[in-house]
């Protein structure tokens, strides 16, 4: 069991991080080789860099997720693609599943329509310590649950 971070864009680093080390799960940040930093080498935390291509960390998270990990990103389609391997947690602190992932697709395709057509759409929110605190007990209940899922399986 460990986290994946999708690091390019991933606001709740620090805190994955953190919980990751207080539950003694491995974490991995993987992320464009233009983020490189020297800085990024912290005790218990691996990063892997990937060429800048698009979809770079996508195809390297999927190579390196297994069953029971949690992966961190933002990008849906990653997300499809993870959601029946690993479970798959979104930096607002929402799970991606079967039943969400079609319609925030679709929200991601009407988007892009809108702003190909010329019109404005709104960014995201800025986001706040009480965003922040939320994800982590998101994350904290996830990290929780596949503990004990695989405390039951054995």
């Amino acid at each position: 069991m460990k986290i994946l971070i999708d690091g390019d864009a991933c606001p709740v680093k620090a805190e994955a991080i953190a919980l990751g080390q207080s539950h003694h799960w491995p974490v991995t940040i993987v992320t464009s080789i233009d983020h490189y930093s020297p800085k990024a080498n912290l005790e218990g935390v691996s990063t892997v860099y990937v060429d800048a291509g698009p979809d770079a960390a996508d195809y390297k998270i999927v190579a390196l997720a297994e069953r029971n990990d949690i992966v961190i990103t933002q990008d849906y389609g990653l997300a499809s693609l993870m959601i029946n391997k690993t479970e798959v947690i979104h930096h607002s602190g929402l799970r991606y599943s079967q039943e969400n992932i079609n319609r925030l697709l679709m929200q991601r395709y009407q988007g892009q329509q809108a702003r190909k057509a010329g019109q404005k759409t709104k960014g995201p929110k800025a986001f706040t310590a009480a965003d922040r605190r939320y994800f982590s007990n998101q994350l904290e209940k996830l990290i929780l649950d596949l503990e004990r899922r695989q405390t039951n399986d054995h």
